[in-house]
């Protein structure tokens, strides 16, 4: 899959999997591809919201954390990328700065067509909006562009801001996952949710 033949929608179009409606629209805001020049502000980012990560997800090596490191992450998920096992995504907030990653991951082909969607947002980006967005338009970039069938994500039990974030967009908890992985010290339960393409006419099982 290249870089060139991914087309990302206005997020608030009504073109778009979902539509934000007035009250939850956030500022502009977009999202695009990830690109080996980010990786400077994506470590900077990183850096500053740490220990507010570690709250919601898994304590990452130290790599990602330095300057090499961090390139080497993005070469990595870009060269997955070219081969069609994600698509990567950066959220920009106010004055197209980086203020998280939205990641279409594990893309399987075959009689599944399915992904999983994971994403983070910098604490101080939080309350805006900007996570509803950008989820929404790596929903559409799924179904409207990939023409994939289900696109599945996870949360922690507890995190009642990206359950929101979910629900809104129109996910369906379907279970939970106990003692799924270990963050913040202890082992938490993940809450399971799916989304189902409304236009299952478009996907070709190949």
């Amino acid at each position: 899959m290249s870089t060139t033949g991914i087309h990302l929608l206005d997020p608030l179009s009504p073109r778009a999997a979902g539509r934000v409606s007035h009250r939850d629209a956030p500022p502009p805001s977009t999202t695009r591809l990830l690109a080996i020049g980010d990786a400077p502000a994506l470590r900077q980012l990183l850096c500053r919201n740490r220990r507010f990560l570690e709250t919601w997800q898994p304590a990452r090596p130290e790599y990602p954390y330095s300057e090499q490191g961090q390139r080497e992450a993005v070469e990595m998920a870009l060269r997955s990328h070219r081969a069609g096992g994600c698509v990567p995504l950066v959220i920009l907030g106010r004055d197209s700065q980086i203020v998280g990653r939205v990641t279409l991951q594990s893309i399987l082909r075959g009689p599944v067509q399915s992904c999983s969607v994971g994403y983070w947002l910098s604490e101080d980006a939080q309350g805006h909006g900007w996570a509803t967005a950008a989820l929404r338009q790596a929903v559409d970039v799924a179904f409207q562009t990939l023409n994939l069938h289900r696109v599945q994500a996870e949360t922690v039990a507890t995190n009642s801001r990206s359950i929101r974030v979910l629900e809104r967009i129109g996910f369906t908890h379907y279970g939970t996952a106990t003692a799924c992985s270990k963050i913040a010290g202890r082992w938490q339960d993940h809450r399971l949710y799916e989304l189902i393409t409304p236009n299952s006419e478009l996907v070709v099982v190949d």
